[in-house]
């Protein structure tokens, strides 16, 4: 029940209408116990001062933000975790009397994911498929978690050469072609394989980026950031070679479940979380 006393929680986005995180967050809440409820607000780009203004003023105890705001909400805060300057990019604000302080918590919900299934990407050679929207996260993870090597393979290394250089200042990455022999090579050698390109995502399902599995050693781990459908074409492929598979699920509940902790001091339970966004993703198709 709301009631006068319910503490708020909400993500901001434009367009936010298609947001899962209202569903596994007010789970989660349910879940815990807690007098919280979570909502989506759409806010305009020329709204988006106004908007952590009002946060502040209603006394929203935090928010959770997205497309197309992450970047530019930093200038409205008061504090910035340290992951968030990194990045670049705040997807958590908190609320303490008064203080607004933003975080990244992508980084450890991409890494928390994988730790939940027994695997730890430290010391190991990592390849990374793609460098998109979550790349940034991705690659600060695995640099945190002090793996071996990095190895980025992608279709346009020119378009990506500025954010390679931006983290060689944290690690050397290596950034190849992924259609060479060199990052074939980069593929035998490696124990940790990322896709985090959009290629076989709903409803494109029959895409997967270019693995040749005959120089992929069995049993790694394989990560696809994808969570529509559950299982890609690139999981299946990996399923078949004897790989330990995990997709997207992980890193979006685990996101949220790090703001979760960061509002409330309280651990989620994210076997809930994680139910109710697969019946959501199973409702919505």
């Amino acid at each position: 029940m709301i009631t006068g006393k319910t503490k708020v929680l909400a993500v901001i986005g434009n367009p936010i209408a298609h947001s899962l995180s209202p569903v596994f967050q007010n789970a989660g809440i349910k879940a815990a116990g807690l007098d919280y409820v979570y909502t989506a607000l759409p806010v305009n780009n020329d709204d988006l001062a106004a908007a952590i203004a009002g946060m502040k003023a209603m006394g929203f105890c935090g928010m959770n933000v997205t497309i197309p705001h992450k970047e530019r909400v930093m200038d409205y805060l008061d504090a910035i975790d340290e992951d968030a300057k990194v990045l670049g990019a705040v997807n958590t604000i908190v609320n303490r009397d008064g203080v607004l302080t933003g975080y990244n918590t992508d980084v450890k919900g991409f890494i928390n994911g994988m730790k939940q299934q027994g695997f730890s990407p430290m010391g190991k050679q990592a390849v990374l498929l793609g460098a998109g929207g979550a790349a940034r996260a991705i690659i600060w993870g695995l640099i945190q978690e002090k793996v071996a090597s990095l190895t980025i393979g992608v279709r346009n290394v020119a378009k990506v050469q500025p954010l390679v250089d931006y983290f060689a200042q944290y690690m050397p990455i290596t950034l190849l072609d992924w259609q060479t022999g060199a990052f074939e090579q980069a593929l035998s050698q490696a124990e940790l394989l990322i896709n985090a390109t959009p290629l076989g995502m709903y409803p494109k399902v029959d895409a997967a980026p270019p693995v040749n599995w005959t120089k992929v050693k069995k049993g790694i781990f394989v990560y696809d950031i994808i969570y529509t459908p559950a299982e890609t074409l690139f999981l299946r492929q990996a399923k078949e070679n004897g790989c330990q598979v995990l997709n997207g699920e992980a890193m979006l509940v685990g996101q949220g479940a790090e703001s979760f902790r960061l509002w409330t001091g309280v651990e989620p339970d994210t076997k809930v979380m994680t139910e109710a966004l697969r019946q959501a993703l199973t409702q919505g198709k």
